[in-house]
């Protein structure tokens, strides 16, 4: 959607999405989520299946954001690279205190696995890695706690997900990003949010403007429980 007009164009977009979703009383973030690195159908000169996006094709919607009092996510979708490493790559930006990460399951290959034949997966223990990270990017600049978003429609996607690190510098986060129907994405939801560890994470709903038929409204996301404090569209 960020695709279909430019920075500014897209703020007052964001505001007339976000439209009811202040109805828990919660005060309402617009943010833009960048696809930073984009999985790819072949390999590349790298191997790894996974596109990076240049730095100054991001850095005019992080400036406009910090202008507009909107919030950032990069997104990564890292192929058969590794989510640390592909993180690095945009260290500059998430050293910003309006920009926070996303890490993409779907799309972390196996050796020799490739994309929409296998659907990716990832341990804590690499999540880990990334959480250690950022926390210590959180300490070293003095930030304000960042968003960490780990996307989740299965549970193969994270394994141990019980052992991911929840530090306070982090908001860390389970997106259930999976589509269809709504009886099909409510059980989605009461699965992945019924096991013993859910309490421990904030949790997010995605919005499939094609795939879900029909796509939940406000009030249908806010009714949801465990809280929602994050609603992204596609």
């Amino acid at each position: 959607m960020l695709g279909e007009q430019g920075p500014e164009a897209a703020v007052e977009r964001l505001r007339s999405i976000a439209a009811g979703y202040g109805a828990d009383g919660l005060a309402v973030l617009p943010t833009f989520e960048v696809i930073a690195t984009v999985a790819s159908a072949s390999a590349g000169a790298d191997g790894d299946y996974s596109s990076v996006t240049d730095h100054e094709v991001i850095r005019p919607w992080i400036e406009v954001a910090a202008a507009n009092d909107v919030y950032v996510v990069l997104d990564l979708q890292p192929g058969r690279s590794d989510f640390l490493s592909q993180a690095k790559l945009y260290e500059e930006f998430l050293r910003l205190p309006h920009v926070g990460l996303a890490l993409d399951p779907e799309w972390r290959l196996k050796p020799h696995e490739v994309h929409l034949r296998q659907i990716g997966t990832v341990d804590a223990a690499e999540i880990n890695q990334v959480v250690d990270w950022l926390a210590g990017i959180v300490r070293e600049e003095g930030l304000p706690q960042k968003l960490l978003i780990v996307h989740q429609f299965r549970f193969s996607m994270i394994t141990n997900r019980e052992l991911i690190e929840t530090p306070p510098e982090l908001a860390v986060m389970i997106h259930m990003d999976g589509q269809g129907s709504l009886s099909a994405k409510y059980n989605t939801w009461n699965t992945l949010t019924g096991e013993a560890d859910a309490d421990r994470f904030y949790w997010g709903w995605k919005n499939f403007y094609d795939e879900d038929s029909p796509m939940a409204t406000p009030e249908q996301v806010l009714a949801r429980s465990p809280k929602i404090f994050y609603v992204s569209f596609q």
